[in-house]
């Protein structure tokens, strides 16, 4: 009994023996391959490719509108700017216009005259000279042609016509009982009509003519107006022919 208690004891013994020789030979194998693999010098792989980084897009003003218009700390910024443009002065007043005394045409062109004012003295004007304030630009039967101030005003002659020379003091009821009453004077009338030719476009009236002023007549209009001389009359060619 004694013997093969001993024998299992020696088999006991050298089967650990024989286990821990087993796990020493496998620990040291593993310490050689976890050695071998630890120093192994591993290459390193090439690293990818590096795309480029797109450019930056250029620095534009507009691209901070949005800066300039919601700036918290100056609500008075603003990029568009206000420029105040000053009021136009106001036009200058334009004086009073010169009056017609008259006009005349007796063959070598016609003749008008002018005056400062209504009622002051008529003198010749002829086209560039000076009346006043304005420049007699051009005159005919119809209307005159005034500069001023760089402007031109064209004003017919019924409106510059000087009608201080057609007003005449109404006598008092007691003066005209005082004077004896004139005879009336009959005027010879004769044929209505324009007379010769005394002008380009124009011809002379008929002494004591009873035809009434615009009247056209053979292609002529009768024009009467009154003078420093007394009442003008003469035909004008209607259209200018």
């Amino acid at each position: 009994m004694k013997q093969k208690l001993l024998l299992l004891n020696v088999a006991l013994a050298g089967a650990t023996i024989f286990t821990c020789v087993q796990l020493r030979d496998l620990y040291q194998s593993e310490r050689s391959r976890e050695a071998g693999i630890l120093n192994q010098k591993v290459r390193p792989a090439s690293p990818p490719p590096i795309a480029p980084m797109p450019p930056a897009p250029p620095v534009v003003p507009s691209g901070y509108a949005d800066i300039a218009q919601k700036m918290l700390f100056d609500r008075s910024r603003n990029p568009t700017v206000v420029v105040d443009v000053p009021a136009p002065p106001p036009p200058k007043p334009v004086p009073p216009f010169p009056v017609l005394k008259g006009m005349m045409n007796i063959g070598d062109g016609l003749t008008a005259l002018f005056a400062e004012k209504s009622g002051g003295p008529g003198k010749e004007i002829k086209p560039g000279e000076k009346i006043g304030q304005f420049t007699l630009v051009s005159v005919n039967e119809q209307e005159a042609v005034f500069a001023w101030d760089g402007r031109e005003f064209h004003k017919p002659v019924e409106d510059i016509l000087d009608r201080t020379l057609k007003e005449t003091p109404e006598p008092s009821p007691a003066a005209a009982a005082a004077q004896p009453a004139a005879a009336p004077v009959q005027a010879a009338k004769v044929a209505a009509g324009p007379g010769a030719q005394n002008g380009q476009n124009t011809r002379a009236c008929i002494a004591n003519d009873s035809t009434p002023a615009g009247t056209v007549v053979e292609g002529y209009r009768k024009v009467q107006m009154a003078t420093p001389f007394g009442q003008s009359c003469y035909w004008e060619a209607v259209g200018g022919r």
